[in-house]
């Protein structure tokens, strides 16, 4: 086989990991089981959202630590499936070899993109935390624990689960910098982690301008009905 067809096999097989990815992102877990336990439509009640934060509040716990388990499983399997797929092959560009962990970490962002704005919901889902460390857990473990107990730690103290998603996505990049300059960690992981924390932080703008202003919900409150599933009105960190 050619070059130029051994290319072309790679583009489609890296093509084909980033949809794979976003279709698994899209799965909207908290919505599908917020109808099957709790009988309700998560996106009419808190945040709108459909992560594991507002299933927490409105269909309970246990749906609440189901949804963030399968969550997290879509940002694991697109990197599973995205190294089955791509396997030894690279696609050469300019002076780099771009090969299967690339298309790792180009699948667990499309999971994350997928779960933020999923086709099967009109675009509108969860924030992106539970996917993009599922993604990490398979990437880098290192790194996952360590947001991982940022989150755990944040909240557990202010009971903002908004800001310990926001610092737990920063910390995972702030601990990779230290690892990818001396311990030679693949910098493909900071590359992720990075873009991770920005997808993170941007959908939770609205939870940081309520933090500042004192008005952000706190674990353990009760919502609100929503006017319409679409509404933004009164948001919380879902």
């Amino acid at each position: 086989m050619v070059a130029g067809s051994l290319d072309a096999v790679i583009i489609a097989k890296f093509a084909a990991v980033v949809i794979l990815g976003y279709l698994l992102g899209s799965i909207p877990f908290g919505y599908l089981l917020g109808r099957r336990q709790a009988k309700v439509d998560v996106r009419q009640y808190g945040s709108g959202r459909t992560g594991a934060t507002n299933v927490l509040r409105t269909a309970g716990r246990k749906s609440a630590a189901l949804v963030a388990a399968l969550d997290m499983l879509k940002g694991v399997l697109a990197v599973v499936f995205a190294g089955l797929i791509v396997g030894q092959g690279y696609l050469v560009v300019g002076d780099f070899g771009l090969g299967s962990l690339v298309a790792q970490v180009l699948a667990a962002l499309a999971a994350v993109a997928g779960h933020i704005w999923p086709v099967f919901l009109k675009f509108r889902g969860g924030r992106g935390v539970a996917p993009f460390f599922g993604g990490l857990v398979a990437l880098c473990p290192v790194a996952a624990i360590f947001g991982g107990e940022i989150i755990i730690i944040g909240a557990g103290l202010t009971r903002f689960v908004s800001l310990g998603s926001i610092a737990g996505a920063v910390g995972t990049y702030a601990i990779l910098v230290p690892l990818t300059i001396l311990n030679g960690f693949p910098v493909e992981y900071l590359f992720y982690a990075l873009v991770g924390a920005i997808m993170i932080f941007v959908m939770h703008r609205d939870n940081i301008v309520r933090l500042m202003s004192g008005k952000e919900r706190k674990l353990g409150e009760k919502v609100e009905k929503r006017d319409s599933p679409s509404s933004d009105r009164k948001e919380g960190a879902g």
